[in-house]
């Protein structure tokens, strides 16, 4: 009697399972699909190497100025092994975060000060426009002389970014509705309030927009800045390798900068989920 009776609690205790079946059909159907995304991109990676070394062993490339998958593996052992990949690496990496962050917080402000004042705004407005669209490089020469040959890195990067910061945002701004901002309004918030209220916690996916733009963007900068005027960097180890024809260490570099970038656009979409999550 009390087996029967432990069985019976035990059946009670644990729910059966609610889902249908064509409920756990269609999750194995998005698994199926999730995994055939991740082979094709590995496959398509794959051919592109292997397209790659086969050419270039044929020699219809010349893998003097290509080099080839092969040739790059082992520079990239032996770059490691001295330390010139971790440091060269670490200082694009340092110098990347550093002008995102301050062309971040700059753009995030500006923006919120061209909300505050439409005056301001129009008073800006073709500036920054033409600001925008002038090729980022003519600085270099002028940053290097103002902030030496250092710092005129972290100021590429910031140049680079700045401005379209400053606009996806005012724009994620400028896109709440206004019922909400006079709703606010009426119920007596002041202009910071309905700042830090409405206005901020609704444009987060503009400023989330911004933030997966401006990263590859400071990428980018650095480079630019690190082939005109570093001595040290993945964009001083491009210039260098390519003026001894060492197209090994050329393409080395550049892996390294893919898998950079990888890392970081992998970083930028977790925060998206977790900010997403938390404003949903």
């Amino acid at each position: 009697m009390s087996t029967v009776m432990n069985t019976t609690n035990t059946q009670a205790a644990s729910p059966p399972d609610a889902r249908s079946p064509e409920y756990v059909q269609w999750l194995a159907q998005i698994q199926r699909r999730k995994l055939l995304i991740t082979a094709s991109r590995i496959g398509v990676l794959a051919v592109f190497l292997a397209v790659w070394e086969i050419l270039a062993r044929t020699q219809v490339i010349n893998p003097m100025l290509t080099s080839y998958p092969s040739a790059v593996l082992p520079t990239l052992v032996e770059l490691f092994k001295t330390g010139d990949l971790t440091g060269h690496t670490w200082i694009t990496f340092k110098a990347t975060i550093i002008g995102f962050a301050v062309s971040m917080v700059l753009g995030v402000l500006i923006a919120a000060l061209l909300w505050w004042s439409g005056f301001l705004k129009k008073v800006l407005d073709p500036f920054l426009v033409i600001a925008n669209a002038m090729p980022k490089i003519a600085f270099v020469p002028i940053f290097y002389i103002w902030l030496g040959s250092e710092y005129s890195v972290y100021g590429m990067a910031v140049a680079i970014s700045l401005f379209i910061t400053i606009m996806v945002v005012y724009e994620g701004f400028q896109a709440i509705d206004p019922n909400k901002i006079k709703l606010a309004t009426t119920l007596g918030a002041s202009k910071m309030q309905v700042m830090r209220y409405v206005v901020f916690p609704g444009s987060v996916p503009a400023v989330i927009a911004a933030i997966k733009m401006n990263i590859g963007l400071s990428l980018i900068g650095v480079i630019v800045g690190e082939f005109q005027s570093s001595s040290a960097g993945l964009g001083f180890l491009i210039v260098n390798g390519s003026q001894v024809f060492k197209l090994n260490i050329v393409m080395a570099a550049i892996v390294v900068l893919a898998m950079l970038s990888a890392v970081m656009y992998l970083a930028v979409t977790r925060l998206e989920k977790a900010v997403q999550h938390r404003y949903a």
